[in-house]
């Protein structure tokens, strides 16, 4: 099942504009009885007073109709054809108001979903919206990426929710089903990121992805384990990154060199201050040296092969090559950017 991000208002919202609809109608028909009470023969022979008035809005609008007030005059008559009919055709709508919403809001999925199924190409389709789910989702869009082109596959209801309340789409599922992936367009998807709570799982998760687009959408997976690393690129992932080794290493140099935490803490949170980046190189910047740019250059990337400045590969910059540099993630500096 697809879900799209909710866009209906509160129940007590919608119900609360019901109820002012209705006693808005109400008033009007009362002020319309009001203006014409001459018109109208009460069973009590005693004339039409402001009460009378209401009690014959409310009877007319719901239908009850008991007969002991009753238009007389032409006038009156006209204005019951006219105004007082329609009112209470209006009436009727507004108290099953909820049925037609629900009518309406199914109309409109569907609609958004035929609309989403022929547009979706080009996106990325997260597998598992868990704390690395997350923050994959948080780092795409941080790079550019529209949400409309990140698909969450994700079986707990929960996830769903919080993906759905993100704004993104959501398919109720397991990964591992063809049929779910499917359902993600995964055949038009630039990339796939598999975020599973456990290494078995992600490695079921690649082996569908590599059987249903033959190796043509990269795979990009997480596992815990750095054994399961060589499996999973085997299962078809183009890149694997082993969780559990990175955090250790981290904790490692907590201890040997405190002030290397800071800087990666700094290169992977928004807004602080680094970020990693990469572009093309320019054509002015083929043939120098990767030191001899503005930006502070860490890395190029040739040909899908990344290439560091200490080897003899990186000291000059080819056509082609995409350049891996640090830039300033600071708020004011992005605003100043052009």
């Amino acid at each position: 099942m697809i879900h799209f991000p909710a866009q209906r208002r509160g129940p007590l919202s919608a119900l609360s504009l019901r109820l002012l609809a209705a006693l808005a109608l109400v008033c009007a028909v009362v002020a319309a009885v009001w203006l014409d009470r001459d018109g109208y023969r009460d069973v009590n022979e005693d004339g039409m007073t402001l009460l009378d008035c209401f009690y014959y809005a409310v009877v007319s609008l719901s239908t009850t109709g008991y007969g002991d007030i009753t238009p007389a005059s032409p006038s009156a008559r006209l204005v019951n054809v006219v105004f007082v009919t329609p009112a209470r055709v209006l009436f009727l709508i507004i108290l099953v108001g909820t049925t037609l919403e629900v009518l309406t809001d199914q109309y409109r999925t569907g609609r958004r979903l035929s609309r989403w199924r022929r547009t979706v190409k080009d996106h990325v389709i997260i597998c598992g919206y868990g704390t690395k789910g997350r923050s994959a989702v948080s780092a795409l869009l941080e790079n550019g990426t529209d949400k409309s082109r990140i698909v969450v596959v994700e079986r707990s209801g929960a996830a769903l929710r919080q993906a759905t309340s993100a704004g993104l789409v959501a398919i109720e599922g397991s990964a591992t089903r063809s049929a779910v992936l499917e359902q993600a367009h995964i055949r038009t998807a630039r990339a796939v990121i598999i975020a599973t709570d456990s290494d078995d799982a992600s490695v079921l998760v690649a082996l569908t992805v590599r059987q249903l687009t033959a190796g043509q959408v990269r795979i990009i997976a997480a596992v815990r384990e750095a054994e399961n690393a060589p499996l999973l690129k085997q299962s078809g992932a183009h890149h694997v990154i082993v969780s559990s080794a990175t955090a250790g290493r981290l904790l490692g140099l907590s201890t040997s060199a405190p002030p290397l935490i800071d800087v990666v803490e700094d290169l992977l949170t928004p807004g602080q201050g680094m970020a990693l980046a990469m572009r093309s190189a320019e054509r002015d910047e083929v043939g120098r040296s990767p030191r001899e740019l503005d930006s502070l250059v860490i890395a190029l990337v040739r040909r899908g092969r990344v290439v560091t400045l200490t080897d003899r590969a990186g000291a000059e910059i080819e056509t082609g090559d995409m350049v891996v540099y640090v830039r300033d993630d600071r708020p004011q500096a992005t605003a100043a950017a052009p």
